[in-house]
Formats: structure tokens, sequence, C-alpha cells
């Protein structure tokens, strides 16, 4: 990484002033949102920002974060960071990144994590507002390479409700992780329900596929050995 991204973290900070915060609380009041709770006491994490269908999401989002004091990060490309605006995408929370094909963003990620004393870094799982058939799978793989839980962030359009729900540890059991971020935003509907994305990871996708192929094969061995059996019996 470049030496100069850790003082850009630092310099942005992860906590907002009292005047940001009340613009936030003005904007929920005047929206008609309601802030659930508070933030996680928690100086690093993965924020997972979902249900992701609408070009608002992230303007609530925001304030959501700004509501309850954080400043949320976001992954930009290293290039955004030159003059003459890099001090704005600086102040708004960007986290630099080179997505050259050389370059391994997951590791890049885990290098601003180590570096940083305290960074929220906001990620939709879903990669985009269309409809897809699973999440990407790169917040659970910064989650893991830079050992800093999940905080479950949501944006509940049909009750005009925001927040965060559970922080969670991701432990490398994909399934029995993804089961739980599943549970949480079962209820949760999104400003489009029609596009929201389902809540399953690829490899889940494999993982299952590869435990249907183990079983049939031991049922196909099970098979032949009983077989093998019987032909000794009528001998």
């Amino acid at each position: 990484m470049e030496a100069m991204s850790n003082s850009r973290i630092r310099r942005t900070g992860a906590h907002v002033g009292p005047g940001t915060r009340l613009f936030a609380r003005l904007v929920a009041k005047i929206s008609g949102w309601r802030i659930d709770g508070e933030f996680p006491d928690v100086k690093k994490a993965i924020f997972i920002a979902s249900p992701h269908t609408s070009n608002w999401d992230g303007f609530f989002m925001l304030m959501c974060a700004w509501h309850m004091g954080v400043r949320l990060s976001w992954i930009t490309k290293h290039t955004m960071f030159r003059f003459p605006i890099g001090w704005f995408i600086r102040w708004a929370g960007g986290v630099p990144v080179d997505r050259r094909a050389n370059h391994n963003t997951v590791d890049q990620i885990a290098d601003q994590f180590s570096e940083a004393d305290e960074l929220y870094l906001a990620v939709a799982p879903s990669g985009t507002r269309a409809r897809r058939g699973h999440w990407k799978s790169g917040f659970y793989h910064m989650s893991r390479a830079a050992k800093v839980p999940l905080i479950l962030g949501y944006l509940d359009y049909k009750n005009k409700r925001g927040g965060c729900g559970p922080v969670i540890h991701p432990t490398g059991d994909i399934p029995a992780d993804m089961d739980r971020i599943r549970a949480f935003y079962s209820d949760i509907e999104g400003a489009h329900p029609e596009l929201h994305t389902r809540v399953r990871l690829p490899a889940e996708d494999r993982i299952e596929a590869q435990a249907e192929a183990e079983a049939l094969s031991d049922e196909a061995a099970t098979g032949a050995v009983q077989g093998t059996k019987g032909e000794r019996a009528a001998m």
C-alpha cells in the first residue's frame, strides 16, 4: 500500500461532530425515518449496507450513521485521491484501493484496517441496485482477513426504520455464518422489494453441490458393497 493511505484515514476520523449529528437528526425527523439503537461498541468493522435497491440508500444509510455519531468509510479507486478532489474524497470517508490486476483488494483492505485506529467500512454485498442471484463475497473475506467483525446495517423502507443489527464475527463456516445473516435480513424490506438480491454467497452453492456429490458417491459405494455381499451369498 502507499504510505499516504494511513494518514488519510486518521485525518478523516471515524466519528462526526455535534453539528453533523444534529443535521442527520433533522433530516430523519423531516423525512419521517426512525433510527434504532446505538452504534456497536467496536473500533473497527465491516458495515453491511443492505438491502440496496435504490439511489437513496447511500444517503439514508449515511444519515443513519451520522445520527449515531459515526462516519462511514467506503472503497474507491486510489486515483480518486489526487488533486483537485482528493481532499473531498478523504473527507467523505474514501478508502483508497488499487484495483489493477496485480493487486489484491482483500489484502489491501486488511492493510487499511491494520493501519487505522478506527475504521467502519461500508460495503453493499449485492454490489448493485439490480437483482442478482447472490451477494458478492468480498465483505466476508475482508472481515476474515482483517480480523474485524461485521455490523449488520439496514434500511427498512416499509417501516421507515434504519440502524444497526447484531455484530457477527465470521467463523469460516460460511453456511452457518450466512444463516445468521439471512435470519436478520429476512423481514427487512428495501425501497424496491422486487430488486432484492438473494442473501446467499456463491460459495454456499459450491459447498452444497460438493456435499450432494459426496452423498451420492457414498450411496453408490454402499450399493456396490451390498451388491458384492449379495453375490457372495448367492454363490
